[in-house]
């Protein structure tokens, strides 16, 4: 293979690949083997090797691409003569840095999975999930169309729906999947309307034709009204996936699964498929500005809103799950203030700290015996060293303390929605910023100081698991250099690196622009710190009883959101259901065909008489059908 494309196609393939034949194994293995000991070993070691070599392929190809490049492995759907689906890969700047986060935070995971599923009666069907969803997400990130990426699309939502009800015997964990799963379904819908209303426009799903189209300009007003229409359906699908208002209500409860999927899934990838498809398609939406004006909003208030419900959550899963709907929030505000570069830098060092806090939480719950309640922990810095310190790192980063991760990705988003001159997305902003240090806080100081007040002994974590932990905080103590900004002697590699495929305002880079940067990031700072500070004095001495007052229910109760949604969606759903149920299922249908059923049964039984087996009664019969049939044939002479 000495033809360049060839070794791409080879080696994109093998990124691809590796993990959808992984799916196909680790359950079979799993069944086949009658050592469950050896079987998990197997699968084990299987699947985080397969995970290893889709990273490399996709290192591979990261450092090897320059610009961009499209590897075509078959026709894959025709339309007409002119327009047609190619299974294909589009491999530039953006696609390339998501599968990097996908294929590398999903090798760790992988590795901490295989110690914190230890012993599961699931352990082979745990594994083929986690690996078809990460070949899914490749669909979703590499596909050059937009068939192709709906098609990991929903891959990653059944996928997402089997690991969330993985202990699916417990009632709780099995609804838990099917609330993930159905909103899903609402967001999907939007997507679907979206490629329908770009088809009738381009003829073309085909995602460079798509862009270089728009881009060339010459629209007229009725393709225009179409491109707003999938827009809009890219933001209902973007708010499903990414969990933003309205459609955020499935993510929290999609903690009942297993903590590496939390991290996999809705910390590190899946959840960041909307941030990925609004910044992969942001041509259509900047000629609608108003649109990005509306997402910027959802993102804004999204944040502040979610910020303000983690701090009442005592399920330390639950405080994490809370805190990444509004991490995406920030994310999805960057992108609608036409940041789509500093959305991008939050969503990798999002997916290091995000990951470490998830899989610290997970090696707390296991060093807890499964104890997940935050009022029954406290004082385990020490029986947990390892956890304690990688955690405090994943806490500092979120909070925005300089100089890791969190603070640098942070700070350029906070930058932007300053300069937007928007007062009320400054005071999501900033509000947020706040909420978070301190929420993040409380998680910190209820878990490792104060007395403990739990009923298990904690223990450390094995070494597959805090291996696992030591490389993410690294990541994110340092992720924040692949952004930092040149007013501070940086570089902004990734700025560079997205501006082929992305549009950003450059920055200025006078005395004046550094010594504002200066003060934003010395506010945000600032910020960070007091939200720890006060969390640490609050909680130090943490007794088992807080939020007493009635003003609190309303946020412990979650703003009652899900109780409305039942209320105006569910409940009527259901009395639709049960009126079509008896009234066009039971009386129409079954009616009909009861009624054809039971006027035969009558009619037979009437002509049953007629059967008596005197022979001059049936020659009776036979002369009057007779004569009848004389009778009309004469009346129709």
């Amino acid at each position: 293979m000495d033809n360049p494309t060839e070794i791409l196609s080879f080696v994109m393939g093998a990124a691809a690949l590796m993990p959808l034949l992984g799916a196909c194994l680790w359950f079979w293995i799993g069944k086949k083997f009658g050592n469950e000991k050896v079987a998990e070993k197997i699968v084990s070691v299987g699947a985080v090797s397969f995970m290893a070599v889709s990273f490399f392929c996709v290192l591979y190809t990261f450092l090897n691409v320059e610009g961009s490049a499209r590897v075509t492995f078959f026709e894959w759907i025709r339309f007409n003569s002119k327009s047609a689906v190619n299974f294909a890969f589009l491999l530039d700047p953006l696609s390339l840095t998501l599968g990097l986060v996908v294929t590398g935070i999903g090798t760790l995971i992988h590795l901490y999975a295989s110690g914190y599923m230890h012993g599961d009666p699931g352990f082979g069907r745990f594994f083929t999930y986690l690996n078809l969803f990460v070949f899914s997400m490749l669909m979703l990130t590499f596909s050059d169309s937009l068939v192709g990426v709906f098609l990991g699309w929903e891959g990653v939502g059944l996928c997402s729906y089997f690991l969330i009800s993985f202990w699916f015997s417990e009632e709780e964990n099995a609804n838990a999947g099917k609330k993930a799963f159905i909103v899903n379904r609402i967001g999907d819908l939007g997507f679907l309307i979206a490629m329908c209303a770009l088809f009738k426009v381009f003829g073309t799903l085909n995602i460079p034709e798509l862009l270089a189209a728009v881009q060339a300009g010459s629209l007229t007003p009725d393709q225009l009204f179409w491109i707003k229409i999938a827009c809009f359906g890219l933001v209902l699908g973007a708010t499903g996936k990414s969990a933003q208002i309205p459609l955020y209500v499935w993510l929290p409860d999609a903690m009942a699964g297993p903590t590496p999927v939390s991290a996999l899934i809705h910390a590190a990838t899946m959840v960041t498929a909307g941030v990925y498809l609004t910044c992969r398609m942001q041509p259509l939406f900047l000629l609608n500005l108003e649109i990005l004006e509306i997402l910027a909003f959802i993102g804004g208030l999204t944040a502040i809103f979610a910020a303000s419900i983690a701090i009442f959550q005592n399920d330390i899963k639950k405080v994490l799950a809370y805190s990444t709907i509004s991490q995406l929030g920030f994310m999805f505000l960057a992108v609608g203030l036409i940041a789509p570069v500093a959305a991008f830098f939050h969503l990798i060092t999002h997916a290091c700290f995000k990951a470490l806090l998830f899989l610290g939480a997970g090696s707390v719950i296991h060093g807890l015996h499964h104890e997940q309640d935050m009022r029954h922990m406290g004082g385990i810095r020490k029986k947990m060293p390892l956890t304690f310190w990688t955690v405090t790192i994943g806490v500092f980063a979120i909070a925005g303390i300089p100089p890791l991760s969190g603070f640098v990705s942070k700070d350029e988003i906070l930058h932007f929605t300053w300069h937007s001159h928007r007062w009320w997305l400054i005071m999501f902003a900033f509000t947020t910023a706040f909420l978070t240090s301190f929420y993040m806080g409380r998680l910190w100081v209820m878990t490792f100081f104060g007395k403990f007040r739990g009923h298990h002994e904690a223990h450390e974590s094995p070494v597959s698991m805090t291996a696992v932990l030591i490389v993410l905080a690294i990541l994110s103590a340092i992720a924040g250099a692949l952004n930092w900004p040149e007013l501070w002697g940086g570089s902004e590699r990734l700025n560079e690196y997205l501006r082929a495929v992305v549009s950003q305002a450059a920055g200025e880079h006078t005395e004046e622009a550094f010594y504002s940067s200066l003060k934003l990031a010395g506010i945000s700072s600032l910020v960070g710190i007091a939200g720890l500070t006060l969390a640490w004095f609050r909680y130090r001495n943490f007794a088992g009883e807080e939020f007493k007052a009635p003003i609190f229910r309303i946020f412990k109760n979650k703003y009652y959101i899900d109780e409305i949604y039942d209320f105006a969606v569910v409940q009527n759903l259901k009395r639709i259901g049960y009126a079509l149920w008896k009234g066009v299922d039971g009386f129409v249908i079954d009616g009909f065909l009861n009624g054809c059923a039971s006027v035969s049964t009558k009619a037979s039984l009437r002509f049953r008489r007629l059967q008596t087996g005197m022979t001059q009664q049936y020659a009776l019969w036979v002369w009057i059908g007779f004569l009848l049939l004389l009778f009309g044939a004469w009346s129709l002479r």
